[in-house]
């Protein structure tokens, strides 16, 4: 990371004195994730000269960082970012301890953003059934899906102001099905893939399938409106030239941020520019929980963009039917990279969406669901946890929460204890930052939400720091 680049991150910071002032913005940086693990500080001479301080204060610094752990210092090679080992042991707590034997029956699992089926669900189901004995009479391999789902699919796109063929489309069985495909049949062992930090943790290891090497690029200001580091995606960019790049414009899990026009052609100008495939997931792009303005689709801005879909955020979690819309140009390379996983998708799972993409109402029931949910959410945080810090997003199904002090992942586990399991911010990390973040999908019923906040705020009543909101932190907000 240059100088230049770690100065405009770092802004403005106290300077009474101005060593703790840095150190403190520095492990935020760090602690957030927008500082990735593994990152190679500037010099003390070059970040001293950027930020208009003394080389001594840098250094002291420096030294501060590698004695707390969040930064180690290599003999002729410089200093690079760590995490300390005290939260990377708690983080595998989190990952693992799901299983323990001593999980009260009375849990409330806020784990995954999955929704059970809307009303309307079963009336589909009973509708393709009526249509599967015409497909009885064939052997019911369909690697690309059936002809009249992919023209449906088509059409959706091309409404949203990307015209597209249905010989642009591929049925898969779901989204990370899909993301899977793709990166198999764009990367190989060792190519580098860029991937959003944070992001959904299951393309992570999608991603890795396939043997690339992942670059994270860090999201922006999580409690800000840009959403996007773009000039730190630009310099990651044409630092690394990755392959692919994984990106989540529409309602990103876990921050709930949507990518406008203007961003999303200027993040296409930078994929060009290194020659880089952007893999783009749209699986929450319809779940819209206000009037917003959607954006044309990123393919619109970037023609090479593969784009991923799916229908089991909107209708039902169970029902694992996703797609890929690609240029025509790779369509074959994709149907053999797919034939390595599976011959198609359920034909009665196709059937069965192809009735539901016809059927406003059922979407519209899902969105009012999940607006309600949100809002309950939100407000039982601001009633029982004042000083936990969140952007309200205009859709998606997730809140993305900073803490007032702590490590997440540690409080997490110690959650457990009471029957709340919550996914800590290094879970969503390619390089194990944002320990200062938990998400909290609001996608089961409102009281249970409620029930879920007030049993964290009566366990954070007796950890005076997380209580009193008495912390180090540098960044206002508003909420």
């Amino acid at each position: 990371m240059t100088a230049e680049h770690l100065a405009s991150l770092i802004g403005h910071f106290p300077r009474t004195p101005a060593y703790r002032g840095l150190r403190l913005v520095l492990q935020e940086l760090i602690g957030g994730g927008r500082i990735p693990l593994g990152t190679r500080l500037p010099s003390e001479r070059a970040l001293s000269l950027a930020l208009t301080v003394s080389r001594n204060t840098v250094t002291r610094v420096y030294a501060d960082l590698v004695a707390t752990g969040f930064a180690s210092a290599r003999q002729g090679a410089g200093t690079y970012v760590t995490v300390p080992g005290d939260r990377q042991r708690a983080h595998e707590h989190a990952l693992h301890s799901l299983n323990a034997r001593n999980t009260p029956d009375n849990s409330i699992d806020l784990n995954c953003a999955a929704t059970a089926a809307i009303p309307g669900i079963a009336r589909a189901y009973e509708r393709a059934l009526e249509q599967l004995p015409g497909q009885l009479g064939t052997d019911g391999q369909r690697p690309v899906g059936l002809p009249a789902l992919r023209e449906l699919i088509a059409r959706m796109y091309t409404a949203r102001g990307l015209p597209t063929g249905p010989e642009q489309i591929m049925v898969t069985s779901g989204a990370l099905a899909g993301v899977a495909v793709a990166a198999r049949a764009l990367t190989r062992p060792g190519d580098r893939a860029m991937i959003e930090s944070p992001v959904y943790p299951n393309a992570i290891e999608a991603m890795r399938l396939g043997g690339a090497r992942l670059v994270a690029a860090p999201m922006g200001d999580a409690l800000g409106c840009e959403g996007w580091d773009l000039k730190g995606i630009e310099a990651t960019l044409l630092q690394t030239r990755p392959r692919v790049a994984y990106l989540v414009p529409d309602f990103q899990n876990p921050t709930g941020f949507l990518m406008r026009d203007d961003q999303r052609a200027r993040y296409a100008t930078a994929l060009q520019d290194t020659q880089t495939t952007a893999i783009v997931d749209e699986s929450l792009q319809a779940i819209a929980l206000t009037d917003v303005d959607m954006p044309l689709p990123f393919a619109a801005h970037a023609p090479g963009a593969i784009t991923i879909g799916s229908v089991s955020k909107l209708f039902w979690s169970g029902l694992r039917v996703g797609w890929i819309r690609a240029p025509h140009d790779l369509m074959d390379r994709f149907i053999k990279a797919r034939l390595q996983f599976d011959l198609g998708t359920s034909l009665f799972d196709q059937l069965v969406v192809t009735e539901l993409l016809g059927d406003s109402a059922i979407a519209a029931m899902r969105r009012t669901e999940l607006r309600q949910r949100r809002d309950a959410l939100a407000g039982a945080i601001r009633e029982h946890l004042p000083h936990w810090r969140f952007r309200l997003p205009e859709g998606g199904m997730t809140l993305w929460l900073q803490l007032p002090g702590g490590s997440a992942t540690q409080l997490a586990a110690n959650l457990e204890t009471i029957g709340v399991h919550i996914p800590p911010g290094p879970m969503f990390s390619v390089e194990g930052g944002n320990d200062q973040w938990l998400r909290i999908p609001y996608v089961r019923p409102e009281e249970e939400l409620r029930q879920a906040v007030r049993r964290i705020a009566d366990f954070c009543s007796t950890t005076p720091a997380l209580a009193s909101g008495r912390h180090e932190s540098l960044r206002s907000v508003i909420l």
